[in-house]
């Protein structure tokens, strides 16, 4: 937990001494698999088949070594260590990873900003366009219509298809996006919750798509943003 903070980590040691004392048998272990040996005869009928005594020495435990002491403390001192230096080294290969990571995810946060530049900009054309459309509707409707009344309808539909809000957030996410790849600790988490706010964002754009440019821009975001949101799962 000192060293990683997400994910698991499972280790195995498996100790076995090295040559240099003699080999004993263990007899009554010996004596008890014979035994089962000849058990097993009478409950399957078998008869009396030979026990062989080669099978029986790949039993676990049935020869053990002595005269090789083990120094119990130092040798978790030095398993420790060994671990520790395994989780440094995983640690170290997770930093240059993340840095990789880092640049990839920066590189599709200035691809959005460029998406959400160029929408701005279309702006106040979005909104011309949208002016003249629904002038046309109205007077599909009647020869005459009220000043005051087809300003309140334009000020209403304006807003149901007004983007800018949108881009705002956009920007104020991807700024936050930039501040946090800057730094060397754990952000995962945040990086998760900022890819759902992009990801509403998106959707919102999409819904009050006014033309065919913000429609492409809406998709290409979303595009992204799913790249992102695949890349983000292997931060830690």
């Amino acid at each position: 937990q000192k060293t990683l903070v997400r994910g698991r980590v499972d280790a195995w040691l498996r100790f076995q001494p090295a040559a240099g004392g003699s080999l004993r048998l263990n007899t009554a272990l010996a004596t008890e698999l014979h035994g089962l040996h000849a058990e097993l005869n009478d409950i399957w009928e078998l008869g009396e088949t030979a026990f062989n005594p080669w099978d029986a020495l790949r039993w676990p435990g049935l020869v053990q070594a002595s005269g090789t002491d083990t120094d119990a403390e130092a040798l978790e001192a030095e398993v420790l260590a060994l671990l520790d230096r395994a989780l440094t080294e995983l640690q170290e290969a997770r930093e240059r990873e993340g840095a990789a990571l880092a640049q990839l995810l920066l590189s599709r946060v200035d691809a959005i900003a460029g998406q959400t530049a160029a929408l701005r900009n279309h702006l106040p054309e979005l909104e011309k366009a949208l002016r003249e459309r629904l002038q046309a509707r109205l007077q599909e409707l009647a020869q005459q219509v009220d000043a005051g009344r087809w300003e309140q309808e334009l000020l209403f539909y304006l807003q149901r298809q007004d983007v800018a809000e949108e881009l705002d957030r956009l920007d104020t996410h991807l700024t936050e996006l930039r501040r946090i790849l800057q730094r060397r600790e754990a952000v995962g988490r945040r990086l998760d919750f900022l890819m759902q706010e992009l990801n509403r964002e998106a959707n919102t754009l999409a819904s009050k798509a006014g033309d065919s440019q913000v429609t492409f821009a809406s998709v290409e975001l979303k595009v992204l943003i799913e790249q992102m949101r695949e890349q983000v799962q292997n931060v830690e």
